[in-house]
């Protein structure tokens, strides 16, 4: 699988978007739940604070990931070559 690098980067904004959006769905308001309060308040932004942060490492580290994946993948099939050469 070979993947241009503006391709793999369109992929992993995706994921990025796809994961941040779930997490704003995922959040469901209490009916009886008493008024949010400051503290409250900025919790609430610390937490989604973190969870971009989050995010976003994981998406770094799928790359990472990914990447060395490729290098191996390519690695292989150089020896494979390389070696069927020698027969």
């Amino acid at each position: 699988m070979n993947i241009s690098h503006s391709s793999r980067n369109r992929i992993y904004a995706a994921l990025i978007a796809a994961c941040l959006s779930s997490a704003v769905f995922a959040q469901t308001a209490e009916p009886a739940a008493a008024p949010a309060t400051h503290a409250d308040k900025k919790a609430a932004k610390e937490q989604a604070k973190a969870d971009k942060k989050a995010a976003v490492a994981q998406a770094k580290a799928d790359k990472t990931k990914t990447d060395a994946q490729a290098d191996a993948d390519k690695a292989s099939a150089d020896a494979n070559v390389k070696d069927a050469k020698k027969q």
